[in-house]
């Protein structure tokens, strides 16, 4: 037993460093990587809400919040591929839910927090953001541009939808390009967990 101990104890201490060792890896991939984890969209007040819009352009995968014709908050988005694009027209954000999980399969219980549904199961939501049209027909949002956003509208605002908007060759063009595509995915413990929710509250998402 004596000669059991020292080795078990050697054993888990090794098991704790690798454990840290493969934390701290992740941690700088990461911040290496042009995430959309890191991007923080600076966002002019809100003087006039009945007097905000929001305006998707789906060919450069950019949204912009409007009063009148000032831009409040631009932000790289993901739109909907060519076989399940995301729907073209001008429509009205009619419901708002924080914190909402997918419903159908596959899929079951993903969040898909800052919901903002403006046509039938289609809505602007938290969710990974990649530099080509990669969703079946939502609305990609880094996390940070979906929680201001969601703060910024209301029930009742408008959404136009277009394959371009005159902001694409102004502000979009100053915007980074967003991969998450290499972003390992954070574990099911945690996506199907409260704690996800919370840490969307403060604009974070697991990293």
């Amino acid at each position: 037993m004596k000669t059991i101990l020292p080795i078990l104890s050697r054993s888990l201490k090794a098991f704790a460093f690798i454990g840290l060792a493969l934390t701290l890896s992740q941690c700088a991939a990461v911040k290496k990587g042009n995430y959309s984890v890191h991007f923080d969209p600076p966002a002019k007040p809100v003087k006039n809400p009945s007097a905000v819009k929001v305006k998707l352009s789906t060919g450069a995968q950019r949204v912009y919040v409007m009063e009148g014709n000032e831009v409040l908050l631009a932000t790289p988005c993901s739109v909907g591929t060519a076989s399940s694009p995301t729907p073209l027209g001008t429509y009205t954000i009619y419901s708002k839910v924080a914190n909402r999980r997918r419903v159908s399969s596959p899929g079951a219980g993903y969040p898909m927090t800052f919901w903002m549904e403006f046509k039938s199961a289609y809505g602007m939501h938290w969710g990974w953001v990649k530099p080509y049209p990669c969703t079946h027909g939502c609305v990609r949002l880094p996390i940070k541009s979906a929680q201001k956003i969601f703060s910024m509208v209301r029930t009742g605002t408008p959404l136009i939808i277009a394959t371009s908007h005159p902001e694409d060759a102004t502000i979009g063009k100053t915007l980074p390009v967003l991969d998450d595509s290499k972003l390992a995915d954070p574990p099911d413990s945690y996506m199907m967990s409260n704690k996800v929710f919370e840490d969307a509250a403060k604009g974070k998402m697991y990293y």
